[in-house]
């Protein structure tokens, strides 16, 4: 570890590679050893993967994060810096001012190196010309579609089979698997997709195979976007850009999926200037956004990130796709949640929402287990009722008093 701490100076900024792509391994080891003052630390965590808390390496480091996890959230406050900023915008912030770059890398069956599963900011910070430590796992096989990294621009290698542990897969219960049906009743034949992480996404894909040449777009692949390409529903074929390719920047998902990626081609992983650019997403027609939320008020505003007072996640990539959605023909943008929270006792939908991550332009439609609020074009009063008519009953009189 020595020749690795030898590449740390005071008051460096070091990104991390987050989600799938966290060199765990090398992460583990450093957090034992003495590190220089002021190092300034930058990840995009994803919650329940990414766990470190970087203020506990020594009593001067920061960590600037884009998206909050339960770790950070315990940390001490004044050294912990939350950003608010979408994936788009992070990729272009993260285009300067990164001194040394963490992440993982594997060889290819071809024995060749790759960065990945994920590779969101990947070309953005290699392009600095930073310090680059890199974590290789001899264990894993990295997905043929990841990018390849030239091994000399690599200043120094820490070997360990320690990485980022396996996405649980959700479960879908009763709510989130009427949810999916209602979102999947809204899916054409040849609609690119972009859906996120948890039970509705997997109920939403787990409900597609009745549909044809379906596209992928997005910010990741799991077990559910593996099982339609193998099913036939996802072929690209209608795809006027990257056709015949599933375009994802991450993977999250089992063992299986990661061993099924190393040989797949046609799963071409990119950063968010591709992933999440309305340029490029512009060419897709019926582009179909597919997000969460914590809450949506009666005016359409979306918050998808606080709760309680709390920053509980992140800004995240949302909105890019919400208005990209805007700009593909036939393209729609849409919310999916569940109608209550603790147990039944809260509505999500709200008079006003605490934090607005989305506005109420951004969205076309929300989907609850109670219906679908089809919101676009429709004027305030009317989008009013049309979400209190998807609120879960024992909420409806209230909310419309609130009017």
């Amino acid at each position: 570890m020595q020749h690795i701490i030898n590449l740390l100076r005071a008051d460096q900024r070091i990104y991390v590679a987050g989600s799938s792509n966290e060199p765990t391994g090398l992460l583990n080891a450093l957090a034992q050893c003495d590190l220089p003052e002021n190092l300034q630390f930058i990840q995009f965590p994803l919650p329940g993967l990414n766990q470190t808390d970087f203020t506990q390496w020594n009593d001067s480091a920061s960590v600037t994060t884009f998206f909050m996890s339960s770790a950070l959230a315990a940390a001490d406050a004044g050294r912990v810096h939350y950003l608010p900023m979408q994936m788009r915008t992070t990729y272009d912030y993260l285009g300067s001012n990164v001194d040394v770059y963490l992440l993982q890398v594997a060889y290819d069956y071809q024995g060749r190196l790759r960065v990945g599963p994920n590779v969101d900011f990947h070309d953005s910070v290699l392009a600095q010309g930073p310090t680059v430590i890199a974590q290789l796992n001899p264990n894993v096989v990295a997905p043929a579609g990841c990018p390849l990294i030239n091994p000399t621009l690599i200043d120094a290698i820490f070997e360990s089979d320690v990485s980022a542990p396996a996405l649980t897969p959700p479960k879908i219960d009763a709510a989130a698997k009427e949810i999916g049906c209602l979102v999947a009743s809204l899916i054409r034949d040849g609609d690119s997709l972009q859906t996120g992480i948890g039970a509705i996404p997997a109920a939403i894909l787990s409900q597609l195979n009745d549909k044809n040449d379906l596209g992928m777009h997005g910010g990741l692949i799991d077990d559910g976007g593996m099982q339609l390409i193998e099913n036939g529903n996802l072929t690209g074929a209608r795809k006027a850009l990257d056709t015949h390719k599933h375009v994802t920047g991450m993977a999250l998902g089992s063992a299986e999926l990661m061993t099924w990626l190393a040989g797949r081609h046609d799963v071409v992983f990119r950063g968010a200037n591709h992933t999440h650019e309305v340029s490029a997403i512009r060419q897709l027609d019926g582009f179909v956004s597919v997000n969460s939320a914590v809450e949506v008020d009666v005016f359409g505003q979306v918050n998808a990130e606080m709760a309680g007072g709390r920053q509980i996640s992140g800004t995240g990539g949302s909105v890019d796709f919400m208005r990209a959605a805007k700009a593909s023909k036939g393209g729609r943008s849409i919310v999916a949640m569940n109608a209550t929270a603790r147990g039944g006792t809260v509505s999500r939908i709200v008079p006003k929402v605490e934090m607005v991550t989305a506005l109420r332009t951004d969205v076309d439609t929300v989907v609850t287990e109670y219906g679908v609020a089809q919101v676009k074009d429709l004027p305030n009063q009317a989008r009013a009722e049309a979400l209190i008519n998807i609120a879960a009953p024992q909420f409806r009189d209230e909310l419309r008093a609130s009017l």
